[in-house]
């Protein structure tokens, strides 16, 4: 038996263990053929075990020869103390590895064998490589079929939460879209009509914020379960985390993997989305699909066969989808970044003069939509209705009621104090703005990590710039995220004038 010991490494998204080549109860060499062992508590009657990479240590710093040292994920994934006592073994592979196996030679898998290996990559006994194997063998053909048990399989494999009321609505954006965070707006507005909206979302992965990052600025979104529940029952809504709630945590995973490779397929966006949906209890959804030349769908013909896609699964399953068409061309509202955006949030919500026109009549529009799910509502009165709410305060108040039961965000978060503008080089009107490249630029910011990193923008498609005018400004909290995010931004700025991009325009 071997002592475990905390070792501060973050190896995510892999549990990583450390052995001295010196142990005293196993022989480091025996473990190094597969590299893989199995962790399984040593005492007690609750069984609990993890699979991780085996690292072998030289040095008695880092893990003596009578202790396993484990990273920071497989620590708390196993879930026991420090100096808890473990045995370790030589790790079966998955038997889950035959049916990806199977898909890569073409064949067609069962939702039996579709449960068996989301199970194992939600307990995490998949390498990334296993991951990407079964992810790109999933690309290249996937049965209609085959997206509906993946769906239903994710959605079962972590907490899967029930609510008391009939109606349980949500609204989602399949992203793409810097600023768009529209669902901060939606939310209070749905609360204060009356309707339950336990609204999880996501943190960012490869963008400059997530929901979740955002209304961490104004109030707690790491809420348990009890707790969510008990905001929901007050306030009617909630804006939390959904990691925290381990919704379809097998989703989590699979998107570590798919991200840095570019996968992302249709299938496996209608079941990451759908799952969690369905896991959260809700019971009516609108999806907002942004279409634009720089956006996630690029095309009109690839939002319908989205669309139908997702239709056909929500009925499968349950849900009703309501799924609308929105303007992909360019970012939403003027910030991107948690506090960037959050401030415009407000804005929206206060009927401030100067707040961002474009957010406020998309957040309007997708919460009429939410709203028309209402049966006491005529129909298509829901829009008049959202508008009502949100220009009396209404909406304004639910906000203000969601972040206290929440627990609102101390001190004062500020936009980054590093600046730099990008100026317009020459006079003219702005034709496009590419909304992967700006997301790039304020990630390189330091957004979502600094919650006061990203972009102000000042000018959208349309507007008229003159010579030496600020397009937008970067924002950042450390001097080595500054340098990168400007010197992308000179490269390419992500902003075109009279349909010519625009480079080497910074000024401080």
């Amino acid at each position: 038996m071997l002592k475990i010991r905390k070792i501060a490494l973050d190896t995510e998204p892999e549990n990583t263990a450390f052995l001295s080549r010196h142990c005293a109860a196993y022989r480091a060499e025996e473990f190094r053929a597969l590299k893989k062992i199995e962790i399984s508590a040593a005492q007690g009657r609750e069984k609990r075990g993890i699979l991780a990479t085996l690292v072998i240590a030289d040095d008695p710093a880092i893990v003596g020869r009578e202790e396993l040292g484990l990273g920071a994920q497989a620590f708390r994934r196993l879930g026991l103390p420090e100096g808890a006592l473990v045995r370790i073994a030589q790790a079966r592979p998955p038997k889950s590895l035959d049916a990806v196996r199977r898909k890569i030679a073409g064949e067609v898998m069962s939702p039996g064998e579709i449960d068996a290996i989301i199970a194992d990559i939600a307990t995490h006994r998949y390498s990334p490589m296993e991951i990407a194997a079964f992810l790109i063998a999933s690309a290249s053909f996937t049965t209609t079929g085959e997206m509906l048990a993946t769906t239903r399989a994710m959605a079962k494999t972590g907490a899967q939460l029930k609510w008391d009321a009939p109606l349980v609505v949500d609204k989602h954006c399949i992203g793409g879209i810097p600023g768009n965070r529209t669902s901060m707006i939606v939310t209070p507005i749905v609360a204060a009509h009356g309707l339950q909206m336990p609204k999880t979302s996501s943190r960012a992965i490869t963008s400059p914020s997530g929901t979740a990052d955002t209304m961490e600025v104004l109030a707690d979104v790491s809420l348990s379960i009890d707790r969510m529940r008990e905001v929901v029952q007050h306030e009617n809504a909630c804006l939390v985390w959904g990691g925290h709630v381990n919704l379809s945590p097998a989703d989590d995973v699979l998107i570590t993997v798919e991200r840095p490779l570019s996968i992302d397929t249709r299938e496996q966006m209608v079941a990451s989305i759908l799952s969690k949906k369905l896991a959260a209890g809700s019971t009516h959804i609108v999806l907002d699909i942004p279409v634009g030349p720089t956006a996630k769908v690029r095309s009109q013909g690839e939002a319908i066969r989205l669309r139908k896609l997702m239709e056909f699964v929500a009925k499968e399953i349950g849900l009703v989808i309501d799924v609308v068409f929105t303007n992909g061309a360019q970012p939403v509202g003027r910030g991107i970044g948690p506090v960037l955006e959050a401030r415009d949030i407000m804005a929206v919500l206060k009927n401030e003069p100067g707040a961002p026109a474009d957010l406020k009549a998309r957040s309007i529009l997708l919460a009429g939509h939410v709203l028309d799910f209402d049966p006491a509502l005529r129909g298509g009165a829901g829009r008049a209705r959202a508008q009502a709410l949100l220009h009396s305060g209404e909406a304004l108040a639910a906000m203000e009621r969601i972040i206290e039961a929440q627990g609102r965000t101390t001190g004062d978060l500020l936009p980054g104090a590093l600046c730099a503008d990008v100026i317009a080089p020459r006079t003219g009107c702005v034709t496009a703005l590419d909304c992967f490249r700006i997301a790039r630029i304020a990630r390189l910011a330091g957004a979502p990590m600094d919650k006061g990193a990203g972009l102000d923008l000042f000018k959208k498609i349309g507007d008229h710039a003159e010579k030496g005018e600020p397009l937008y400004r970067i924002h950042s909290c450390f001097k080595s995220d500054f340098e990168f995010a400007k010197s992308m931004a000179m490269e390419s700025a992500g902003v075109s004038l009279d349909d010519a991009p625009v480079r080497e325009s910074l000024r401080k």
